[in-house]
């Protein structure tokens, strides 16, 4: 589901159009791929004999080495979340979001994470973080608020340039905003593989 979320400027001039993903993949998204998926698709149809893929990990372990298989986005890298921060009702009244009615009201959940480009042609920063979702105590599974116009304001958390291109060898320290509905706590982040993959997850209070 999407939702747009109108906000109000946060300086003089600026508008500030925000942009939550929530729930699963769209159909349209751009898929990542592991170095596991060619194998275990290619086992698949030949019986269940593999052994069963690692897919939890905890705060500060690397997630095994994603592909980028869309076109700008050919290499591999990994995604290592290391923090997870409830905020409070006060940092979104002043991160200059406009309440959603129909939505109710939301507060934000902070993720850092470490993104490093592993190998092949250089990579978005915005290109290698996008599968990372928020999953809380009630089930639901938030992606991360994108601000299109402008930028919305966290403390602590400073917004990044996600068209920042990394080479092989390079990494970039992150923090990413999620929004959650109040009253939920933050259980996990995970990292969306489409529609026929576990997502692989870290423990919030891992």
């Amino acid at each position: 589901m999407r939702t747009w979320t109108r906000a109000v400027p946060v300086t003089a001039g600026a508008l500030v159009l925000a942009l939550a993903l929530t729930g699963c993949n769209s159909s349209g998204k751009k898929g990542h791929k592991s170095d596991s998926d060619s194998s275990s698709s290619s086992s698949s149809s030949g019986g269940s004999g593999s052994a069963k893929e690692k897919t939890t990990y905890r705060l500060g372990q690397a997630s095994p080495v994603q592909k980028g298989d869309s076109e700008g986005a050919k290499g591999s890298f990994t995604v290592t979340p290391t923090k997870v921060q409830t905020g409070t009702k006060a940092d979104m009244a002043n991160s200059g979001l406009e309440k959603d009615k129909d939505e109710g009201p939301k507060i934000p959940v902070y993720v850092w994470s470490t993104i490093t480009h592993k190998s092949g042609e250089p990579m978005k920063v915005g290109d290698m973080d996008d599968d990372l979702q928020v999953k809380t105590d009630k089930g639901q599974r938030t992606k991360a608020l994108i601000v299109l116009m402008g930028e919305a304001k966290w403390p602590n958390c400073p917004s990044f340039d996600r068209d920042e291109k990394l080479k092989a060898g390079q990494s970039k320290k992150i923090c990413t905003a999620f929004l959650v509905p109040e009253g939920q706590k933050a259980t996990a982040v995970e990292l969306s593989r489409g529609f026929y993959k576990k997502p692989l997850q870290w423990r919030a209070d891992s």
